[in-house]
């Protein structure tokens, strides 16, 4: 296959990895695929932005074998689930945002759901509490997986047969690829979780001597079950998934692990298009995600709420422009807690929450001389009845078509559970719904009726695929990971291009920061000036601990002359690619 020829050529690395196989490392060097990473790349034919090298350059390499943007996006997400567990996925659910070089926009909703099984009180214990480890961790926090469903559903806008798109995947499951830093890292922190949580012992716990320090950089990953699951999606299509062998498998291991999805759960699942959540700012257009995500409407919420007051004046991480976001991100997330949830199961106030009146009514209370403090912050009044870890990969090309991905597997490995024989991570995304009004998430924040649990609901996403158009052209496409922080990130990164005239690689690498409503505190990245600090805590504000890095935005501009602008995250091993 040319494709598979011309794959292994960029990347096929035949020296000194070391090789694991089914857990058992070997020193024996094997064919397996390493990685070099860029940045910042300028392209002019195409681009692709992701959490991994490796997988950018499965989807430019789709781009030069003649493949658009969908296609480009189909192999990445592919390649992502191998090379990328801890968020890639075959077992989550995402959500993509494109606009068509036809001018058409679409959304389309992969988000996993409750099974049949589930109920509204289903992590409540005698007591009356709230058990939160059942919903994070472990068979019983696993949603019906999304992923595959969405990959068919967006195929009908690609060109190229799909066993093209899925072969860099198979290729990279099957030869293996070596691990960074980050990752072996990352594995062995998990170590105990993967005993602790699995039933079968996965390919991802590596079987060592009592000398060994577990997974080291170079070792190299070879995913077999996982090579075997992707075939049969190849041959079958989302058949080979939610049916017949790998439908299987997913049963076997709910019942090994007392979690509750079945073979009616997985056959019933569909992806879902809805209408794209847009709104104007400033002469852009910006396209984001309606329910069951909450990024497209608190972006425009948020957005809004700033967009009178002349920030741009303020400038960039100054304590005025850095107070006013914070209040504006206090009061939408308090509006999410409220009125947010799957719309196909509650009634969202959409237009409502958006209204003019309403968000200039909700900052009347803002005073740039104290803080407000979230107590006295509720949910919006509404005018009248209405009639953490996640990937992100951003796609361009020379046809115009522009796609924005953001997957997810909620936690980093999402419930630490892999389906044995299959070889992918298993959700933890039930943890997404209210599971107890009041009782937070594992990313803090609460809910209450608009985001209980129900059989067949979608939970609430923070997930923020973004397309911004100038002159109703594609001009950024962008989103992060980082679970409730992922709509204040994109809000940000935003501000800094289209009021700051930061340059794309600041705009993303600039150290950002979050207020959610609750817990009422602004969570902030290294970096973050100290001065404008202490000037805010001098006002009342609350901040928590330093975090070493929030998300990994991708982004794509599109410059003045028509030529791609690829930056990848420097807080992860992300890569950008393009020609």
């Amino acid at each position: 296959m040319q494709l598979k020829h011309a794959f292994i050529f960029l990347v096929l690395f035949s020296g000194s990895c070391k090789s694991q196989q089914t857990g058992v490392l070997t020193t024996t060097p094997v064919n397996s695929f390493q990685y070099t990473i860029s940045k910042k790349i300028i392209a002019e034919n195409g681009a692709v932005v992701s959490a991994h090298p490796l997988a950018s350059k499965a989807g430019v390499e789709i781009l030069k074998q003649g493949g658009n943007a969908v296609d480009a996006a189909i192999a990445t997400q592919l390649a992502l689930a191998v090379v990328y567990p801890n968020a890639g996925n075959l077992g989550g659910g995402g959500f993509m945002v494109a606009r068509l070089s036809n001018g058409d926009i679409l959304a389309l909703d992969y988000r996993e759901m409750a099974p049949a099984k589930a109920g509204r009180d289903m992590y409540i214990e005698p007591d009356g509490e709230a058990n939160t480890d059942k919903s994070q961790l472990g068979h019983l926090s696993s949603g019906v997986p999304g992923t595959v469903a969405g990959l068919f559903a967006s195929y009908k806008y690609a060109k190229l047969p799909f066993e093209k798109l899925i072969e860099p995947a198979i290729l990279l499951a099957e030869k293996g690829f070596c691990i960074s830093a980050s990752e072996a890292r990352a594995l062995n922190n998990i170590r105990e979780d993967l005993i602790r949580y699995n039933t079968l012992a996965p390919v991802f716990v590596k079987q060592t001597d009592p000398k060994s320090i577990g997974w080291e950089k170079g070792d190299t990953l070879v995913q077999s079950d996982l090579a075997n699951t992707l075939k049969r999606i190849k041959e079958k299509g989302a058949a080979g998934f939610y049916e017949g062998e790998t439908a299987k498998l997913i049963v076997e291991e709910m019942k090994r692990g007392g979690g509750i999805i079945g073979y009616e759960d997985l056959k019933k699942y569909k992806a879902k298009y809805r209408t794209p959540h847009s709104f104007e700012y400033k002469g852009y257009k910006i396209l984001g995600m309606p329910m069951p995500s909450s990024g497209g409407l608190l972006l425009n919420q948020m957005m809004k709420m700033i967009e009178s007051r002349n920030i741009a004046a303020m400038g960039f991480h100054s304590a005025e422009a850095i107070q006013l976001m914070t209040e504006v991100e206090r009061r939408a997330y308090a509006d999410r807690a409220e009125y947010m949830g799957d719309a196909d199961y509650y009634k969202v106030p959409v237009s409502m929450l958006t209204n003019d009146i309403y968000l200039q009514d909700r900052m009347k209370t803002f005073d740039p001389d104290k803080a407000t403090p979230s107590n006295t912050i509720k949910p919006g009044v509404l005018l009248r009845a209405e009639s953490e870890e996640t990937t992100h990969l951003s796609v361009i090309d020379k046809e115009g078509n522009a796609v924005a991905v953001t997957t997810t597997l909620n936690n980093s490995y999402g419930s630490r559970t892999v389906v044995g024989g299959a070889g992918f991570f298993l959700n933890d995304e039930m943890d997404d719904f209210s599971i107890k009004p009041g009782v937070p998430n594992l990313y803090g924040a609460v809910g209450g009726e608009a985001n209980a649990i129900m059989p067949g609901k979608r939970m609430l996403s923070s997930m923020t695929p973004t397309i911004v158009l100038k002159d109703n052209k594609p001009f950024i496409v962008v989103g992060t990971p980082g679970g409730t922080t992922i709509p204040t990130q994109i809000f940000q990164t935003l501000v800094n291009i289209l009021e700051f005239g930061m340059s794309t690689e600041d705009a993303g690498y600039k150290p950002k920061f979050h207020h959610q409503w609750l817990p009422d505190e602004i969570m902030y990245e290294k970096g973050f000036p100290a001065a404008v600090k202490t000037a805010l805590e001098k006002k009342g504000y609350i901040f928590g601990k330093e975090r070493s890095g929030i998300g990994r935005t991708e982004i794509i501009k599109v410059l003045p002359d028509g030529k791609f602008e690829a930056v990848a995250d420097i807080r992860g091993d992300d890569g950008a690619e393009g020609w």
